[in-house]
């Protein structure tokens, strides 16, 4: 799809050198089309890389696609440059009067933290109920989908016993939902977390509905029946090395990290991770602005 997006923002030349449909501004002024306006709010500490894994698995439509950055003012991040910050992001007031087609809330690493003591969860429960009269469709990621489950519903989170990081199978639970349409009977999905919410409280959960499973990673898709909010606890979106960077980074601060589940080439570090989850990252961001933004 033609991501409308700053041809000065770093992921627009990353995109391009990976033949990624990005259009500039200047080209978009030219075309008449109404584009989806997509709201992100980043809430990852690595923004310039969670940008290009959004916008890499937002470019598989023939949709076109206006995407607003949006970051909190309540807390600043340390990982990015404030210029990059300034250039390209917005805050809540900058948006508040504003309506938009879709809304992604990514995770963030603060999973060991009850949610009200998160500095910035007065400010992101703010931006959540505006989303709901705002935007028409919300698709939250881990903790997102964590956070928006406990204030919308009450679900609360569970810590697990280690770790979950690697790349796991999973089923379908309801094939019939379009948000799956196309999906194989097994599919698989990176999950990188601490903490998880459980299925059988949200299948019960009135208005929810759980979409799929695995056997070792628990829920990873739940979403409202009307699709106006989608939850996925994995990170579907993360490249092919994210796992790699993330476990060798533990390491480097001094910590004991797990070896990614079923992700290293015989539990070797050394060799190069198999990218098999890449065509079902795609084509669950696409149904979901097929189906529940454009379609809807």
């Amino acid at each position: 799809m033609p991501i409308n997006v700053s041809d000065s923002l770093p992921a627009y030349s990353v995109l391009a050198g990976e033949n990624i449909f990005a259009v500039t501004v200047k080209k978009v002024m030219h075309q008449d089309i109404r584009p989806l306006r997509i709201l992100i709010l980043n809430l990852m500490p690595t923004k310039l890389t969670t940008e290009t894994q959004l916008l890499r698995c937002l470019s598989n439509t023939p949709l076109q696609i206006e995407i607003t950055l949006l970051q909190t003012l309540t807390y600043k991040s340390r990982n990015t440059a404030k210029e990059h910050l300034l250039s390209f992001y917005k805050v809540f007031d900058d948006v508040r009067d504003r309506r938009f087609d879709g809304m992604i809330i990514t995770g963030a690493p603060v999973e060991h933290m009850e949610f009200s003591d998160v500095n910035y969860w007065n400010e992101l429960t703010t931006i959540m109920d505006w989303s709901v009269a705002n935007v028409f469709s919300t698709y939250y990621i881990c903790w997102g989908a964590q956070a928006a489950l406990k204030h919308f519903y009450g679900v609360g989170k569970t810590t697990l016993p280690a770790k979950l990081s690697g790349i796991y199978s999973h089923t379908i639970i309801n094939p019939g939902v379009p948000l799956v349409r196309g999906f194989d009977e097994v599919f698989y999905a990176p999950h990188s977390r601490y903490t998880g919410v459980d299925a059988g409280i949200v299948g019960r959960t009135r208005g929810l509905e759980v979409l799929s499973m695995s056997d070792d990673a628990g829920m990873f898709i739940a979403l409202t029946r009307n699709g106006r909010q989608i939850f996925v606890t994995g990170h579907p979106e993360y490249d092919r090395m994210t796992l790699s960077d993330e476990y060798r980074r533990d390491i480097a601060a001094g910590k004991t990290p797990a070896m990614p589940c079923n992700y290293f080439p015989g539990d070797d570090p050394q060799k190069t991770p198999p990218f098999i989850w890449r065509a079902h990252a795609h084509l669950l961001f696409t149904n979901w602005l097929n189906y529940y933004v454009y379609q809807s």
